[in-house]
C-alpha cells in the first residue's frame, strides 16, 4: 500500500525539487547497493603530507575490489573536521586565506570517476554541511557559529565552495550526502534564501540530476528532512533493527546508511558475510537501497575481509 502512495505524493508537489524525485533516483533505486569509504586527513598532517598521501590514493586497485563485489555505486568523502581536502577547490582557498592550501594538488573525485566509470559504478561525494571544526582559520573565516543559528553569512560562503566542485564534476558525480545537517529548523528552513532549496540548487548547479540528501543524525524511523532532497540519508548504526514498515516516506527514495565494521571506517567485520548478505537482501526487498560503510588503507584499499563481505552482498543481490 506504501508504495502505491508515492506517485500522488510527487504529482502534488511539482515545482519542488521532489517533483522530479523519481526520475532523479530511477538509477539509485536499480542499483540496490553501494559502498561509502570515509577517507580522511587529521590535523597533524601537513599540506605536503596530505598531497602525498592523496597522490599515492590507488584508484585502479580501489575500483577493480568494488568491480570484483559488484558494488553499484561508491560515496567518498571531500574532507571532514581536519580541514584536508581531497579536491582542489579555489573558492575554498579564497575564503579560507589559507597558503599552501590544505585542499590536494590531485583531484582524487575526477581520477575516482575515471576508474569506475569504465566498471559501469556510479560516483557519489560526501560533505559536512558545516565548516571543519578542528580547524580554526576556516570557522573564522566562514563565519560559523555552531548551534541553532540562522548562520546565513556562512551559508552563502559554503555554497559557492559546493558550487565550484560541482560545475567542475558536472556529470562525473551522481550525487552528494550533506552531513550534521543538526539545526534545520534554524539553518534551512526559511522561505528565503539561503535554504534547504539554494543548498540543494548549489549542490546541482553541474549536473541537474544530481541526487541530494541532508542528514540530520541518527533519526529513527528514517525519514526524508525536506522536500528538497531526492533520498534518505538514513544513518544508523543498527541496521538490524530496522522495521521495514515504516519506510516510503514523503516521496523520497529510502537510503539506509551504516558500517560493516565495528565502527565507521574501523574495526574488523561484526557481521558474517552470511548475515551481511542477508540483512542487505531483506532491506533491498523491501525498496530500500543499502549503503554500507568499509573500513580502508592508507592508499585506498579496503581490506581483504571487508572485500569478501562485499562480494557476498553481491552474489546475494545477483551479479550484473
Amino acid at each position: 500500500m506504501a508504495a502505491c502512495l508515492a506517485a500522488p505524493v510527487l504529482a502534488v508537489l511539482t515545482g519542488t525539487g521532489l517533483a522530479q524525485t523519481s526520475t532523479r533516483t530511477e538509477w539509485f533505486r536499480k542499483a540496490q547497493w553501494g559502498v561509502l569509504m570515509h577517507y580522511l586527513g587529521s590535523t597533524r598532517l601537513t599540506p605536503e603530507e596530505w598531497n602525498r598521501r592523496i597522490d599515492d590514493f590507488d584508484v585502479e586497485g580501489l575500483a577493480r575490489q568494488l568491480e570484483s563485489a559488484h558494488a553499484r555505486y561508491f560515496f567518498i568523502t571531500l574532507g571532514q573536521n581536519s580541514g584536508h581536502f581531497l579536491s582542489p577547490n579555489k573558492t575554498y582557498d579564497r575564503i579560507t586565506g589559507n597558503n599552501p592550501s590544505k585542499c590536494s594538488r590531485r583531484d582524487l573525485v575526477a581520477d575516482l570517476y575515471t576508474a569506475l566509470d569504465k566498471r559501469g559504478i556510479k560516483l557519489l561525494v560526501y560533505l559536512p554541511s558545516g565548516p571543519p571544526d578542528e580547524d580554526k582559520v576556516a570557522m573564522e573565516a566562514f563565519e560559523w557559529r555552531k548551534g541553532p543559528y540562522r548562520n546565513a553569512e556562512f551559508q552563502r560562503k559554503w555554497e559557492q565552495v559546493i558550487e565550484e566542485w560541482s560545475e567542475r564534476w558536472g556529470s562525473k558525480v551522481a550525487g552528494w550526502w550533506f552531513d550534521g545537517c543538526y539545526w534545520p529548523n534554524a539553518m534551512y528552513r526559511s522561505a528565503e534564501a539561503p535554504n534547504f532549496a539554494s543548498f540543494a540548487i548549489a549542490a546541482r548547479k553541474g549536473n541537474p540530476n544530481s541526487i541530494v540528501a541532508f542528514n540530520r543524525g541518527v533519526v529513527m524511523p528514517i525519514l526524508s528532512q525536506t522536500p528538497e532532497e531526492d533520498y534518505t540519508a538514513g544513518e544508523t548504526e543498527n541496521p538490524s533493527n530496522i522495521d521495514v514498515g515504516e519506510f516510503w516516506r514523503d516521496g523520497a527514495q529510502t537510503q539506509m546508511l551504516s558500517y560493516l565494521g565495528r565502527g565507521w571506517s574501523s574495526g574488523a567485520p561484526r557481521f558474517t558475510d552470511d548475515e551481511a548478505a542477508a540483512l542487505t537482501k531483506r532491506l533491498v526487498d523491501k525498496g530500500v537501497v543499502v549503503t554500507w560503510d568499509v573500513p580502508h588503507d592508507v592508499n585506498g584499499l579496503i581490506g581483504e575481509a571487508f572485500v569478501k563481505q562485499l562480494g557476498a552482498i553481491g552474489q546475494a543481490l545477483g551479479a550484473r
